[in-house]
This record gives C-alpha cells, structure tokens and sequence, in this order.
C-alpha cells in the first residue's frame, strides 16, 4: 500500500535505497515484536465484539417486545443491556484500543516491543476481570451505576491489567529511538495517563466509597462523558492522524491545526457531562459551566475536521481502492457529527427535550461506533497484514463488512434520534400528562423507530461476523505459511 513504485525507487541513489533497506527492516523487526501480544488482544476484543452484539440484540429486541425470553432471569433487559455495555466497552473498545496503542507506540518509537509479557500478563488479567463482570451482571450482581456496572471484586483485576499497560508505555516512550513526537504520540501518552485517573476516582467515588446524594449523579455522568472523550477519543484521533496520511503518502495538513486541537480537547472535554443532569437538582452553575464547555468543544471538533478533511483533500478517489481509508473516513466525519450533535444536545433548551429519550442512546452510538468502532476496524486491517506478512484472503468479506456495519450504524442513529425527538416532545407537552405519554398510545410513535434499531443491529452482526471470519482466516493462512516455511527448512536441512 505505502510501497514505493519502481520508478521512483529507480531514481534513489545507493545510499537512498540502502537507507531505505534500513528502514524496512527496523519496522519488520517492529511487527514481529508485536506479533503474539496483537494476536491475543485483537483476538480477544473481536470474541468480546461478538458477545456484545448478542446481547445488544437480545436487549433491542426487548424494547418492542418484552416477553421474548422473560422467562430467564439472567436474559432480562436490566441485566443484558449493562452485559452488553460492558463487554462493548471494556471487552471489545478497550482491548482493541489497547492493541492498537501498542503498536502505533511501538512504530512511532521506532522501538521494537520491549518487556512484551508485561503486555501478554495485561491481556489475561483483563479478559479475566470483564468475563467475571459480565458473567456478574447476568448473574444479577450489578452495581447499577451506568457504565461502572461490574461489581467491586472486578474491577482491582482491570485495574491491575492497565497499571500493567500504562508501566509499559512509559518504558516504551523513554526508550523510544525516534526522539520527535509526532501528533498521535500526544494523543495516545495522554490517553494512557487520563484513563486511570478517571476510572479510579470514578470507582472510589460512587462504589468504594461512595459520595452522597445529588453527588453521585455528576460523577457518574463525568466518568461516563470522560471515558470517551479521554479515552477512547484520543487514540481514535491518534489513529486517524497516522493512518490517514501514512496510507495516502503524505503529510498531515497542518501542524499547527494539531497542536490547537489537542489542547483544546485537554482543556475543554473534561467539564462535559453534567449537561446531562439539566433540570435535575443540581447546582445551576454546574451545568452552565458543562454547557460552556461543550460549547468550547467547537474549537477542537473544527480543526481536527478542517486537518482530516484537507489532508484528504485531492485523495478521495483512494476510498476505492483502500478498505483502510474508508474506515478512516467515516469515522473521522463521524466524529465531526457526533461532536457538533453533542454540542446541540448539550443546549438547555435542546435537553430539556431530547436527554430521558433514544436521542442519547443515539448520540453514544455515533461517538462510540460510528466513530470509535470504524476507526479500529480500519487500524486493525492495516495492522494485521503489516504484523503476520500476509495480505487479507477476501476483498468480498471486508466489502461486506464495511456496507453492512456502516448502513446498519446510519440506519441505527438516525431513527433513534428522530424518534427519540417525537417520545420528548411528547413527555414535555404539558396538554399530555406524563403517565399517558409513556403508554402505548403514545409510546407507538417510537415503536417503527425501535423495530428499525432491531433490523440495523442484525446488519451489524452480519458485518461483525464478516470481520471475524476474514480476521480468522488471515491467522490460519499465516499458521500455514510459517508451518510451510518450516518444512522448506526442514527439508533443506536433508
């Protein structure tokens, strides 16, 4: 893909093609340090994408038919839906973002991976602490907190796993050969140091030791609004800043549009979240700060799209060509969408309306699929073919893959907001008394839109499938390269 073409390499002097040997071979050594520790993380978080798109049917499904499988305790709603949740976001986003970290960090470093059973011992200890968690939530051992639900005797093990990862990318970072920081390494250091700090606090303030009152409500909606936007936001952007221009061959288009956007993301997103809470009992001036805040997030949404957009500018035609552009893309426009939505719906006017609705429900879908979600799956089929030296077997099944997740993502957000807008309108009309506005009666107005939530979930599990079929089939082509590799030595040796 980033292979120079025979005239240019014609044109290189001895010593330029010579460097460029160099070159080549420290990033081959790069990828096979990564290799196993990859191989387990991607394999694990598209295992947890799997299971969580089973239950995220399961709970869809329950919205416009509550008696399909009431009969079974473990498969309710308020037991499936924070299953899926969790092994969403800490089985699948996480570890997948975490393998993705790794080798971004490794390459940018220009370090082959160092101390790689720090990362292999991270990888256990995690899918150990979110199997007890999910298996703990469907057993009805929940915290009830959203986005925290796993209970207390969970969470030591997660934590403990990231310690593992955070240790390791600060030894990577202080023995990195590249001593220039390029943009991704901004965002991705920073996400390693802010996650910690706010799933830490999150758990000593609300399940160890927990606040009172009206408290719990803003720390749960500042953890819930800063694991994505200090987490999972800034290794998405990371990887758009390198792969985008990596794969078009170019620099990123403006440097100065980076630093802006990164400072600005620091400084801003972390008020967010209590916009959320407008006309609950809360300080007023609270909300109004989170509402300036999101207001601010303007800033780094603008020239974050403004630097994506320009650097593809004049390339688009490559989106036919390049399965990873095309994640790309769409997750960066989508990230321009889902923030300038958040800061609409973070307008006391506009919650009043939208925030006890499927317009929220809608809104995190774009952050942490539409946008997050596409982007590792774009990270992810430039990494593989990269670590194991052997190309995808089927155009077809990523073809399928991309169509299938990104209409069923469009047709998923954009009825729920829409229907979600017509079910606040409802509770808000003060001719309609609250009772009558969540019968059904009423409630029918949502009905098509919940059916087509069902409908675009079953097009994203056929895509999820096609992605681990077509990531299945790349690990056995490698095994059976290195196993054929193995007898042509074998029989050499004769």
């Amino acid at each position: 893909m980033n292979a120079a073409s025979p005239s240019i390499l014609a044109a290189l002097s001895p010593s330029d093609n010579e460097e460029l040997a160099q070159r080549r071979a420290v990033l081959a050594e790069i990828d096979a340090s990564c290799r196993g520790p990859l191989l387990f993380l991607f394999s694990g978080s598209i295992i947890w994408l799997l299971v969580g798109t089973v239950f995220a049917l399961l709970a869809s499904l329950k919205l416009h038919n509550p008696e399909y499988l009431a009969n079974y305790s473990w498969l309710t709603f308020g037991r499936v839906r924070p299953a899926h949740l969790n092994a969403v976001i800490y089985g699948f986003a996480s570890e997948a973002a975490i393998g993705v970290t790794l080798w971004l960090m490794c390459r940018l470093c220009r370090t082959p991976l160092l101390f790689g059973w720090i990362i292999n011992a991270a990888g256990v200890f995690w899918n150990l602490g979110v199997t007890i968690g999910v298996v703990a939530i469907l057993a009805g051992d929940s915290t009830g907190i959203e986005w925290l639900e796993i209970p207390p005797y969970a969470t030591p093990i997660l934590f403990v796993s990231y310690a593992l990862i955070a240790v390791w990318g600060v030894i990577t970072f202080r023995f990195r050969r590249e001593k220039h920081l390029y943009v991704s390494q901004w965002y991705l250091l920073a996400a390693l140091f802010w996650f910690p700090w706010i799933y830490s606090a999150a758990q000593i303030l609300l399940v160890l030791d927990p606040v009172r009152g009206t408290v719990q409500a803003a720390v749960n909606w500042w953890f819930a609004h800063n694991v994505l936007g200090l987490w999972f936001t800034p290794i998405g952007l990371a990887s758009i800043y390198y792969f985008i221009p990596k794969v078009l061959g170019k620099p990123v288009y403006n440097y100065s549009l980076s630093v802006l956007g990164f400072w600005s993301l620091a400084l801003f997103y972390n008020w967010n979240g209590m916009h959320h809470l407008v006309g609950g009992p809360m300080p007023a001036w609270l909300i109004t700060v989170s509402i300036v805040a999101s207001v601010m997030m303007t800033i780094p949404v603008i020239t974050v799209g403004i630097n994506h957009h320009l650097t593809m500018w004049g390339s688009f035609r490559e989106l036919k060509t390049s399965p990873v552009l095309r994640f790309m893309v769409f997750g960066g426009m989508s990230y321009t969408l889902t923030s300038l939505h958040g800061i609409a719906l973070a307008l006391r006017s506009v919650s009043e309306v939208t925030h006890f609705t499927h317009s929220t429900i809608a809104h995190s879908h774009q952050g942490m699929y539409a946008f997050f979600t596409m982007v590792m799956f774009g990270a992810i089929y430039y990494i593989m073919p990269r670590v194991l030296q052997v190309d995808w077997p089927s155009a077809r099944l990523i073809r399928v893959h991309f169509w299938a997740v990104a209409i069923g993502i469009l047709l998923y957000v954009f009825p729920l907001i829409v229907g979600g807008t017509l079910e606040g309108m409802a509770m808000t009309n003060p001719d309609v008394p609250f009772v009558d506005a969540v019968k059904p009666s009423v409630v029918s107005l949502t009905l098509p839109y919940l059916k087509t939530r069902s409908y675009s979930g079953m097009l994203i599990f056929l895509g999820h499938l096609a992605f681990a079929i077509s990531f299945g089939w790349i690990v056995l082509r490698w095994a059976q390269a290195g196993r054929l590799a193995r007898l042509k030595t074998s029989l050499a040796r004769v």
